[in-house]
């Protein structure tokens, strides 16, 4: 087995064919065939099905799949430090995050970065939470903010802070009385929302609080863009409810058009974590990253420029995530 097989074996898998990969990897299609087969051959396993509609991993592909994406990342920045003149740390580090969390620390953080570690590059991918979880279990990423303890199998975590949600209209909108600043479930059930898709891992949050009192939420429209939601209230179509942060989608400034109001019989929070591999299998550049971040977060937390969250215990431990339970649950 030679890194170039493994290569091939991880286009093929996310190409989704040996047809298209092979113009991806600028080799015939022939040629990527053998090089698989020889592959196989070393595992002892196969590692990828045909069918009419592509080429997917088998059990042991997928295994392979995940650990291979590692060991190419790892190369690459072992030959981008090798190939460095000076002792600066240098590298290229994924970081996932939810549209929520980039609005509060995705241009702190590049801002951040460039002025104190210029030689590393910050690559931010902005997802869904089930998005970006995926990413980070396929390898595809160094770091990742999630809202489930065991979010990333056999990775570290760290308790960032918890986010209280609230319901999020226009300053001016005359949907609520604007003497009040707390609200009821009952009574935002009244108003036209606009929510996350039932996909979503705050929607399911949302609906536990309204099972518990036997009401069916029904939604004005289900929207999945944060900014495009955001929009949408700014031109007064309804109200939300999301974590405080949302509100700075648009810019800082924007927060002072909008009325943030809490839920005044119901707790409903979502907890954050850091989740990263274990420090022995990090690079030195994920490992600036990640204590840059975790930071910066208590930083604007601290300074009263996130607001409506918790931090969590600084001395709570990293600890090392589950595998989780074998049950389908919503991202």
């Amino acid at each position: 087995m030679d890194t170039r097989q493994l290569k091939y074996f991880v286009a093929i898998v996310e190409c989704g064919g040996f047809a298209k990969a092979s113009r991806q990897l600028l080799i015939a299609q022939p040629a990527l065939s053998q090089q698989i087969a020889r592959l196989e051959q070393e595992v002892g396993a196969p590692l990828l099905v045909r069918s009419a509609k592509g080429v997917s991993p088998t059990s042991n592909g997928h295994t392979l799949f995940r650990h291979a994406k590692f060991i190419l990342r790892q190369l690459d920045h072992a030959l981008a430090l090798a190939r460095q003149n000076t002792a600066e740390t240098t590298g290229r580090v994924s970081v996932g995050l939810a549209p929520t969390t980039l609005c509060q620390v995705g241009m702190p953080l590049i801002e951040r970065m460039q002025e104190r570690f210029p030689g590393v590059c910050v690559n931010i991918v902005e997802g869904l939470s089930g998005h970006i979880q995926h990413m980070a279990i396929s390898g595809q990423l160094d770091l990742a903010i999630l809202f489930g303890p065991a979010a990333v199998p056999d990775w570290s975590r760290t308790a960032l802070l918890t986010e209280e949600l609230f319901v999020i209209l226009p300053c001016n909108s005359p949907l609520f009385p604007r003497r009040r600043d707390t609200i009821t479930l009952e009574e935002i059930v009244d108003l036209p929302l606009i929510l996350p898709s039932q996909g979503h891992g705050l929607r399911r949050r949302i609906e536990i609080e309204y099972e518990r009192l036997n009401i069916k939420l029904m939604p004005l429209a289900e929207i999945d863009s944060l900014p495009l939601l955001m929009s949408c209230l700014s031109q007064g179509m309804g109200a939300t409810i999301k974590p405080m942060a949302a509100v700075h989608v648009h810019g800082s400034a924007q927060s002072k058009t909008w009325r943030c109001l809490r839920i005044s019989n119901a707790s409903i929070t979502r907890p954050n974590y850091m989740f990263s591999q274990p420090a022995d299998k990090m690079s030195d550049a994920t490992a600036l990253v990640r204590a840059e971040l975790i930071q910066l977060v208590r930083e604007l937390v601290e300074r009263g420029r996130w607001q409506g969250v918790e931090l969590s215990d600084p001395e709570e431990p990293d600890r090392a995530t589950p595998e989780p339970p074998r049950i389908a649950l919503p991202a």
